[in-house]
């Protein structure tokens, strides 16, 4: 008798622990994520400009996210373009282009929602007079399927032109499944400077777009792509630098990322 007890004893017990295990996992899910990332590009493309001269970047990031929605992060890459424009009189020393934001996410059905601040730091030195690249942007945006919309709208100045609050930047993109694992990727933006310092809004202001197919292999996403825009890169106009290089001509770009 005493047999029988404990045995019915030992199969409740075990009947029991597949349900304790599921609620102890339950409790011990974090709320927080914490993901990096690291990548090589050909060139840095921003909002469809040059930042490297035609030369490779390498870029990464680390992002934190709490169950609530709530996240912060930061990313980083190296960077010419604000000494590529700079003369021999008056030099800068920026190399680094380094972000900071951070925001909420939500849902409501099958629409995403995203509401944040992004802030674009260039360290260096910069002559006397110079307009200062650094870059505060509020920026809502809204996803549905493989479409991302969103607009960001400067607080400051925006990236060294003077007189440059309240510009703003209206992009649209998309990222389609294709066979073999492929994705496509297609971007259409327009970026406005605002009218200012003796600066028509007309002068700075234009329209990027890029086509490209990502696709991930031996758990790196390599990606090929074509940006080009109707930004002004002529003699004397804002995106022609000291190289003579129109930074918003066409071009091919080739990037490897690993995210962890």
């Amino acid at each position: 008798m005493k047999k029988l007890i404990a045995a019915a004893g030992l199969a409740a017990l075990t009947a029991t622990l597949p349900t304790l295990s599921v609620a102890q996992d339950k409790k011990e899910a974090s709320p927080h994520t914490f993901t990096g990332n690291v990548g090589f590009a050909s060139e840095y493309r921003y909002r469809g400009i040059a930042q490297t001269n035609g030369k490779p970047a390498l870029q990464g990031g680390f992002d934190y996210s709490h169950a609530s929605g709530f996240y912060l992060g930061t990313w980083g890459s190296n960077v010419s373009w604000l000494s590529d424009q700079a003369t021999t009189a008056a030099p800068v020393s920026n190399s680094l282009e380094l972000d900071l934001y951070g925001g909420y996410k939500g849902a409501v059905g099958d629409l995403g929602y995203d509401i944040g601040f992004l802030q674009y730091l260039y360290p260096g030195s910069y002559p006397k007079g110079f307009t200062k690249p650094d870059t505060l942007e509020a920026y809502v945006g809204a996803t549905w399927k493989m479409l991302t919309l969103k607009y960001s709208h400067s607080l400051t100045d925006t990236f060294g032109n003077a007189s440059s609050k309240g510009s703003s930047y209206l992009d649209l993109t998309g990222n389609f499944e294709l066979p073999a694992g492929f994705t496509l990727v297609a971007h259409v933006g327009s970026q406005t400077i605002a009218a200012g310092a003796g600066r028509a809004k007309s002068a700075c202001s234009y329209t990027d777009w890029k086509l490209g197919v990502t696709k991930e292999v031996a758990g790196l996403t390599w990606g090929v792509s074509y940006i080009d825009t109707n930004a002004k890169g002529g003699m004397g106009q804002c995106y022609r630098n000291a190289y003579s290089r129109d930074m918003g001509k066409g071009v091919a770009v080739l990037s490897v990322t690993k995210t962890f």
